[in-house]
Formats: C-alpha cells, structure tokens, sequence
C-alpha cells in the first residue's frame, strides 16, 4: 500500500475542512476545477463590450443576474476570495475577446478605502487583478489610492453616481504609469462612473492607453 505523501495529506486536510465550492452555485468541487459541471455547462458563448465614463472599452465576462450575481456578491460580502480565481478565469477570456491584440503592460485595479478594506479583509477588485495579472502573464502593480471615503455606489443614483467618485481616488506613483497600456479591473460595471474616474486619474498619469475589465456587467445595460 502507498502511503500519501505529506503534500497530498495537506491537501485532503484542506479539502476536508475548507472545501472549494462552485462560485455560482455553491457546491463543493475540487480545488483544480473553475465550477461544477452544471454550471460551466451554462456559461455565456460570448463575453459583453461595455464602456466606461469617458468611453474606456471595457471587457464584462457575465451578465449580473441570477447565480452570476450572486458569485459576485459571495466574492465581495460573503468571505469567499477563493472566488477571485474562478472569475478571474471568465474575466481572461473576456479580455482576450474584447481587447483583442491590445499588449497591456500592467495590470491594476480599483482601489478600496483601507477603513473599507481593513473591515472587509480584502479588496476583491485587487484579488480580481492579481489573478488577471498572473493567468495573463503580466505584472500587478498599485496605482491609484482611495484617500476619500464616499458613499458605496448602488446606494445613489443617476448623475450623482458621478459626483459621488469625484475626488476620491490619487494617483500613488507616475513613473509607473507614463508611456504603459493599462488594464484596470473591477468587479461590476453599472454607470462606469468609478471605472471612468479611476481612467481619468490614470490619464493623468502619462499612460499609453486605459482598458476596463470586470466580471459582470448588469443586465439593463449590457452590450453584446
């Protein structure tokens, strides 16, 4: 008889005690796999062309409805930030379609209020990025800073969704940003206010070229 190895018996531990779980349905799956079966099965064929404020092309990989939105919602409510690495997977391929032939340099994302993140635990949009960054081969790096608390957006409407990002975000360092293509991430896009502040402070900034990324993109206002 064989007995496991020391690796093997870590990951039956883990598996055991912290199960990995479809980020749309939640049933427990192996740690290899991007979703049950079911649930792949269901997938979108085609990933959504949306724009951000300021008309930065964003790449949506689903639309946010039903067990989509709610992958989204566990992601950044629920304490499931082993959610990022499934959705990140759907976000590549929607990057690949959307922005396709487009060399980005850098990978960033939006950033959070570190009251908000230290609550939280983590940024999900940073956990998004990274996991962008690192299937598509390309460095993370932190560029812009939430100094300014604001109200969250889905509690205001309409043009004060605009007002309401204005002035909140900095950028941290312009050496890094002057003459990159960058693709800044988030988690949703509804108005694309707060990807299209988060631009337009990169603009300043000296980039190349702005490309957004998110996971979903709500449905009134998708674009196939």
């Amino acid at each position: 008889m064989v007995m496991p190895s020391l690796k093997e018996i870590r990951e039956m531990v883990i598996t055991a005690f912290f199960p990995a779980r479809c980020p749309y349905c939640n049933k427990v799956i192996y740690r290899t796999e991007c979703g049950c079966k079911d649930c792949l099965k269901k997938l979108p064929e085609y990933s959504y062309k949306r724009y951000a404020w300021g008309g930065y092309l964003c790449a949506a990989a689903l639309p946010y409805e039903n067990n989509y939105a709610k992958s989204v919602r566990r992601l950044k409510f629920g304490n499931r930030g082993d959610f990022a690495k499934p959705l990140a997977a759907q976000m590549v391929q929607a990057i690949l379609e959307i922005h396709e032939g487009v060399a980005f340099d850098v990978v960033t994302a939006v950033p959070m209020h570190k009251t908000d993140k230290r609550r939280r635990g983590y940024n999900q949009a940073e956990l998004l990025a990274r996991e962008c960054a690192a299937m598509l081969q390309l460095p993370y790096a932190e560029l812009l800073e939430k100094y300014r608390r604001n109200k969250p957006q889905h509690e205001t409407k309409g043009s004060d969704r605009e007002k309401n990002v204005r002035g909140v975000f900095r950028l941290l360092n312009r050496e890094e940003t002057s003459g990159k293509r960058i693709l800044l991430v988030d988690d949703i896009i509804t108005t694309g206010y707060t990807l299209g502040e988060c631009a337009r402070i990169l603009k300043q900034g000296k980039c190349a070229d702005i490309g957004c990324a998110v996971v979903c993109t709500v449905v009134e206002n998708r674009f196939e």
